[in-house]
């Protein structure tokens, strides 16, 4: 559960921080990704590349921190 709490009647910046937290917790690709169907077949081939892309970035990072890159 997202809480945002509005100080001072400043709503523009309670909003701002409340898209700030749904964009970090992934609110916004969830939705669109529900907006429509989604063939089981698409979707193991999306998790199958979200699985691929994540390891190539922790192999990335962990390239970097020994300094081979």
């Amino acid at each position: 559960m997202v809480q945002i709490f509005v100080r001072d009647n400043n709503v523009e910046q309670a909003l701002k921080a409340l898209k700030k937290k749904m964009q970090r917790e992934g609110t916004f690709r969830e939705m669109k990704r529900r907006k429509f169907y989604e063939k089981p077949s698409e979707k193991r081939a999306r998790q199958k590349a979200e699985a691929v892309r994540r390891a190539r970035k922790l192999i990335r990072k962990r390239q970097q921190r020994e300094g081979l890159i």
